[in-house]
């Protein structure tokens, strides 16, 4: 049974998502074992604290720099004995020593469908807001392995989600969760916990 340790920063929805997954059986050969906050009295917290998941904070603004912050986070993660790491929510930047310590063992989702809408400054509403300026009629979520470049690594599961007339950031960021990051997300988790995921040449392959 492979330990999932959650990075949050905040309301942790995404981490319900995995929760209410795991809670169904839907995650196999795996458990969320922590959740890490970077931020103390994140709602996520709660979140765990009612499904008796282990919790710790190391907020970001006990360390003076990313270079110390990320090795607190790394020595957290070695002493959970993480076999999976999973960014839900985690909106603090981590040096690249954490990433190259766990190579292919961290993953993101990201609210559109990368390499569209991605990269440094994209997150939150803000990529809604500019999927709905592009016009662009199909937008989505993607999961994917997280590398030393922002938004970069490899691409695990993608949905698509349709843009509908009268949309707003607010709305299309709903959608956008219920539809595509809470059913990809926890996906990707199980197929990781069934070491049904194999990357080569920087693709990611799903074994049968």
């Amino acid at each position: 049974m492979k330990n999932i340790i959650v990075l949050v920063s905040g309301g942790g929805t995404n981490l319900q998502a995995l929760i209410d997954s795991q809670e169904r059986g839907d995650i196999k050969g795996g458990r969320i074992t922590c959740v890490i906050s970077s931020k103390p009295g994140a709602y996520a917290l709660e979140r765990a604290a009612k499904h008796n998941i282990k919790t710790r904070v190391i907020a970001r603004r006990d360390y003076s720099d990313t270079i110390e912050y990320s090795r607190a986070i790394l020595s957290a993660l070695d002493e959970e004995k993480a076999d999976l790491v999973v960014y839900a929510g985690f909106m603090t930047i981590l040096d690249e020593l954490v990433v190259k310590a766990y190579p292919n063992k961290m993953m993101n989702v990201h609210p559109a469908l990368i390499p569209s809408f991605c990269g440094k400054g994209y997150y939150g509403l803000r990529v809604h807001e500019e999927v709905l300026k592009k016009g662009v009629k199909l937008t989505g979520a993607t999961v994917h392995f997280v590398t030393e470049v922002c938004d970069g690594g490899p691409i695990i599961l993608q949905k698509a989600v349709e843009i509908q007339d009268g949309d707003t950031p607010e709305i299309l960021q709903k959608r956008v969760m219920e539809q595509a990051e809470w059913k990809i997300l926890p996906q990707a988790v199980s197929l990781f916990c069934e070491d049904k995921l194999e990357v080569r040449d920087g693709i990611v392959h799903i074994k049968n």
